[in-house]
């Protein structure tokens, strides 16, 4: 029995998959990011997995000890390296045992894209990063923070789409659906409340900010043509996170280079076009393919692999017809 657990900014997503490739249990709890003034800091993340544990077990009829191995991938971790002990510890609390690992939630991303196996996946949910791995060795890029990066993500598009509403606003640029959009989802009285609501009943919280992308998506399909210019820059800056991991991974001239990806954004479709044109522009060895697992899947293969008996082909066949589980679906689009 292996335990697959994918932090997110919003939820957190857990599921249980045997040796069959059964899946047999799943939960879903708050999110574990800890870094955003609105959070409860770092205690949320015992909390959340507390919490899910005991769900995914009771949905399986399970204890913690009969689970033979567990992967948790956890929002910012590995970001402050100062909090790594605790985060390396809540899950001991929880599970009673030793027989896990953590990381990054990035991990789970590429391992349900590509069923981890060699290549890279980039993730943009409410933030963006790309994880990949070659012959054993991984490498990250991106996922520096909402702040000053994160481009291509939910948060990215939704702060420039909020940008684009104030110059509408102001004249500064000729109004499009954009404001309309944004004026209706927001009830706002006066273009000024926009202040009050992210500032104030927000506090600048990430999440709330990034499920905006969606109201982006929207005016682009109203034919708002800043909306579709933020779409189109987020799928070109997502194919550079790609890039800059195929050469930190040292892919050779001609080696074949799988790509695949996870997260809310890409179910806008401006995106993954813009993305895709992008790669192939980029470089001729890409592979682009659909992904194979949702991440949270990914973690309990993963978990699996690292417990050196990986699932067999049967097994992973019989999991990908198995309705999807839960996500932990950060910052979704569309």
């Amino acid at each position: 029995m292996f335990l697959g657990v994918d932090g997110g900014g919003t939820k957190t997503a857990f599921c249980l998959v045997d040796r069959d490739g059964k899946m047999v249990g799943q939960a879903r709890t708050a999110g574990s990011y800890y870094f955003s003034e609105a959070s409860e800091g770092i205690g949320l993340v015992e909390r959340a997995l507390r919490q899910g544990v005991d769900s995914v077990c009771a949905d399986a009829g399970i204890e913690p000890s009969d689970i033979a191995y567990a992967f948790f991938g956890l929002p910012g971790y590995g970001e402050a390296p100062g909090d790594l002990p605790v985060l390396d510890a809540a899950p001991r609390a929880v599970l009673g045992h030793d027989r896990y690992a953590c990381d990054n939630d990035m991990v789970c991303g590429w391992a349900g894209s590509l069923g981890a196996v060699d290549g890279i996946n980039v993730l943009s949910g409410t933030g963006s990063m790309t994880y990949g791995e070659r012959s054993g060795r991984g490498a990250r890029t991106g996922g520096w923070g909402e702040l000053f990066s994160d481009e291509g993500s939910a948060y990215w598009i939704a702060v420039r789409g909020l940008n684009a509403f104030t110059r509408m606003s102001d004249g500064r640029m000729s109004e499009g659906p954009l404001a309309g959009v944004f004026r209706r989802h927001l009830s706002l009285a006066s273009d000024f409340d926009v202040i009050d609501i992210v500032f104030n009943r927000w506090r600048g919280g990430r999440g709330d900010i990034a499920a905006l992308s969606r109201q982006v998506v929207e005016a682009a399909g109203l034919g708002d043509e800043c909306a579709a210019a933020i779409l189109s820059e987020a799928g070109r800056e997502l194919a550079l996170l790609v890039d800059a991991a195929r050469r930190r991974l040292g892919f050779e001239p001609g080696e074949p280079v799988p790509v695949s990806y996870s997260g809310g954004t890409f179910t806008a479709a401006a995106v993954l076009e813009a993305f895709t044109r992008e790669l192939k522009s980029l470089h001729p060895g890409y592979e682009l393919r659909a992904p194979l697992y949702e991440p949270v899947v990914g973690a309990a293969l993963y978990a699996a692999k690292l417990a050196g008996t990986p699932l067999d082909r049967a097994a992973l066949d019989r999991l990908r017809s198995a309705p999807a589980p839960v996500t932990a679906g950060e910052g979704e689009t569309g």
